[in-house]
């Protein structure tokens, strides 16, 4: 565990970072491995299948992972406050919540897959292989909130290298699973998906371990699981808003979806395949933002508010710098990373993935504003704001769908999440600045009490 009230707080930031960025790197690998291997192993049909379901994929598992996110904010808050008592009731309500919501999301999900991807209009000769790959995924819900809650609950308590560990073995996993399931067994795609939630898993089992072996503060008891209904409403209240925003940037994804295959195998196969590589390139930008999460909340609990401005400032600048250099790469190199998929015998392909990446990697520098702004607020506790700033990226996203992609063609859809960014940006500015206005006057507050203790102390 690791407290982050204390410190020089770009410092604190960085470290916790670190492990947190190579973390979701390797959770990323399972999608980028997915794509990698399908695509090498089955062929073109068979990536674009998988990349037809990115997004109704982001939908479901999405609103799992921001909604753990969301909860694991109060139990950070409760550490910051020194509250071990308050640190165990929290994680006790987050689990009947995680319950729940994991019985309803796998109802849905499961019993929908083949409608949705019908009314998303999937190229016929792919959609039989996206159902067969995405509902394996949908039945194993339950493994990815299980790992996502327990995961982020050791990240609010400031341990973020065991989850880091834990993905990597669960990683390796994931790509053995996968290659013995499509080469050996012939499993096609959905041998794809069966490796990733046996994986998860295993990730979530090992997590689940180590709390019990290592983390006393997190080995709750009968009484802590306890039904609060009032706890359990508190913890909604921040949780569901925050996998909401997650959901409705993700109906923008699925709008755009549809569009992008009006436009043909080639093409969804291109945006798969740049989409795997842009995922892994603002990583940065996410890890960044998912650290200053908690950075915000610890400090907050622990009524350090100077720490949370100049932490904010100083992340900000750092990851608008490191995004930016990561974008210039990303444009240069982005041909040969696109090969990796297919081969270097699919130009057509390969030259819609450049367009891609000339709009979107010229643009991570606004995304680290985004990631940066909106976290630090969900880690104070503003919850509804990103789900606002959701909105307009829905917004921004369904006019790249709907109006750009219809005379742009590719080029308008690789507009969208510039455009999506823009919008949400907009809204979360006018919120951080207002936010760290207050944040100032509480500062100077708390420095005018101070300072009156000390000189009645002197007297």
């Amino acid at each position: 565990m690791r407290t982050l009230t204390k410190g020089n707080p770009l410092k604190l930031v960085v470290l916790f970072t670190i492990p947190l960025l190579i973390g979701n790197v390797f959770q990323q690998l399972y999608s980028f491995m997915d794509a990698l291997i399908v695509g090498r192993t089955i062929g073109k049909d068979a990536l674009a299948a998988v990349g037809a379901t990115g997004s109704i994929n982001f939908l479901i598992i999405g609103f799992a992972q921001g909604t753990t996110a969301g909860l694991s904010v109060l139990t950070a808050q409760a550490f910051g406050a020194r509250d071990e008592r308050g640190v165990r009731k929290s994680f006790g309500t987050s689990i009947w919540i995680s319950l729940g919501l994991t019985m309803i999301l796998t109802a849905i999900s499961v019993s929908m897959t083949r409608p949705l991807l019908t009314l998303m209009q999937t190229p016929p000769e792919i959609i039989d292989q996206s159902v067969a790959f995405v509902r394996v995924i949908f039945i194993g819900v339950g493994a990815s909130m299980a790992f996502n809650l327990l995961s982020n609950m050791m990240r609010a308590l400031g341990d973020s290298r065991t989850p880091l560990i834990f993905l990597i073995i669960a990683t390796v996993v994931n790509i053995a699973l996968e290659l013995l399931f499509i080469l050996v067994f012939h499993w096609g795609v959905a041998g794809a998906g069966w490796a990733t939630v046996i994986a998860q898993l295993f990730s979530a089992l090992l997590c689940w371990w180590f709390i019990k072996k290592r983390i006393p503060l997190l080995v709750i008891r009968k009484k802590d699981l306890v039904i609060d209904w009032a706890d359990i409403r508190r913890h909604i209240k921040v949780g569901l808003p925050m996998g909401f925003s997650m959901s409705i940037i993700a109906i923008g994804a699925v709008i755009l979806q549809v569009m992008l295959n009006t436009l043909g195998t080639d093409a969804v196969a291109a945006y798969t395949a740049a989409g795997r590589i842009d995922q892994l390139a603002t990583l940065p930008a996410s890890s960044f933002g998912l650290a200053m999460a908690t950075f915000a909340a610890q400090n907050l609990g622990a009524r350090e508010f100077g720490r949370i401005r100049r932490g904010v400032h100083q992340t900000l600048a750092l990851n608008v710098v490191v995004s930016a250099l990561l974008g210039a790469l990303i444009i240069t190199f982005g041909k040969p990373l696109v090969n990796l998929f297919l081969g270097p015998d699919q130009p057509a392909v390969t030259a819609l993935a450049q367009t891609y990446f000339h709009y979107n990697a010229s643009m991570y520098w606004l995304l680290a504003i985004l990631f940066t702004m909106r976290n630090l607020l969900q880690g104070l506790g503003k919850t509804m704001v990103p789900t606002v700033a959701g909105l307009f990226e829905l917004v921004m996203r369904a006019f790249a769908g709907i109006v750009l992609v219809a005379h742009l063609g590719f080029a308008g859809a690789s507009m969208a999440n510039p455009l999506a960014w823009i919008g949400s940006v907009f809204v979360l500015v006018n919120v951080y600045l207002r936010t760290m206005k207050r944040i100032r006057q509480r500062e100077d507050a708390a420095l005018a009490k101070a300072g009156k203790e000390a000189a009645e102390q002197r007297l």
